[in-house]
């Protein structure tokens, strides 16, 4: 190996090399670039093949390989994540299929209409598996990052105040319908849904519990869902028709997931002046310049900068017309 693990860690990689193919050490080992999460990424090569290492050793009262793991394997026997080959939660090892992937934005095989069909079947095909692990409610979820948000101060009391004033609006009427509580993702970015040329695959199981089956559907509408005609084709694939109901549950999660991006991706931004406002660059532009490879999450800047956007989008959102209408609709 060309990296140098801790003796822990290369005991437990050891072990896990050995249950899997036989061998204590890959025949080589290249670091990846993860997400947020803080685990290593590794490709490796054991035998001529190449898979994916993953290295999960932060344990916390969120990050909890037992669970995650135990999510992953669910997937992955609904073929639906990559082939789990090891796992043992204890160590924080676990060896999967690797997928090569392709640039889903630029080689998708078909229409954006077809993607909106294809992450919709695969949506539906995970909820319809087995239950996963429960953790917290979704939304007992978000009020805690809210408040790790402002403790950090990145931006002004004032700049916020209209924001999580709308946000509680909401969190006082939306309930959870006990029936849609489901094997849910909870984290389909870009990142964690792989396209490898004929077919979509979903990594990255650290968020995955039991909840509400629109958290993951307002994730999929707000990447592809451009427009209403969409939103609509999302649901009758997912659901097999849609109503208002439907509909209105979906509004109000999409805003509840700009929430939850800008939060989570305040994370990654270090102690700064706070920002008096949300104004900058829109989210769809972000996308765009993303889509295009301009490195906008390399930098600080750039990450808060996508903070202040999916922040603006949530806000946006919550003012609009429509948006009161579907609280009004499924609120209690």
């Amino acid at each position: 190996m060309t990296l140098d693990f801790p003796p822990a860690v290369r005991a437990a990689l050891a072990r896990g090399l050995t249950a899997a193919f036989g061998v204590t050490e890959p025949d080589s080992i290249v670091a990846l670039g993860g997400g947020l999460s803080g685990a290593g990424v590794f490709r490796i090569r054991v035998g001529g093949i190449t898979y994916l290492l993953r290295l999960d050793q932060a344990r916390d009262g969120f990050r909890d390989p037992a669970r995650s793991y135990a999510c992953m394997r669910i997937a992955a026997a609904g073929l639906l994540a990559p082939r789990v080959r090891y796992a043992d939660a204890e160590d924080g090892v676990a060896i999967m299929d690797f997928i090569d992937e392709r640039p889903l934005s630029l080689e998708y095989r078909g229409t954006p209409e077809h993607l909106v069909v294809e992450a919709a079947q695969t949506v539906r095909a995970l909820h319809a598996g087995p239950p996963f692990p429960p953790l917290v409610d979704y939304l007992d979820g978000i009020d805690a990052l809210v408040a790790q948000f402002q403790a950090r101060g990145l931006v002004t009391p004032a700049a916020m105040a209209e924001l999580l004033e709308r946000y509680r609006g909401l969190r006082e009427r939306y309930r959870t319908d006990p029936a849609d509580l489901v094997a849910s993702h909870n984290d389909l970015n870009p990142r964690n849904i792989l396209y490898d040329g004929a077919r979509l695959w979903l990594i990255d199981w650290e968020s995955a519990f039991l909840a509400d089956r629109y958290v993951d559907l307002a994730c999929v509408a707000n990447l592809f869902a451009r427009t209403p005609a969409h939103e609509d084709l999302l649901l009758a694939t997912y659901f097999g028709a849609v109503d208002e109901t439907r509909r209105a549950r979906l509004q109000v999660m999409r805003q509840v997931n700009h929430l939850f991006y800008g939060l989570v991706m305040a994370n990654a931004v270090g102690d700064q002046q706070p920002a008096s406002d949300l104004t900058g660059r829109s989210l769809d532009e972000l996308h765009a310049a993303l889509t295009l490879g301009e490195p906008v999450l390399d930098s600080e800047a750039g990450r808060f900068s996508y903070v202040k956007a999916r922040l603006s989008a949530a806000l946006e959102g919550l003012r609009a017309p429509q948006f009161a209408e579907a609280l009004a609709a499924v609120g209690y």
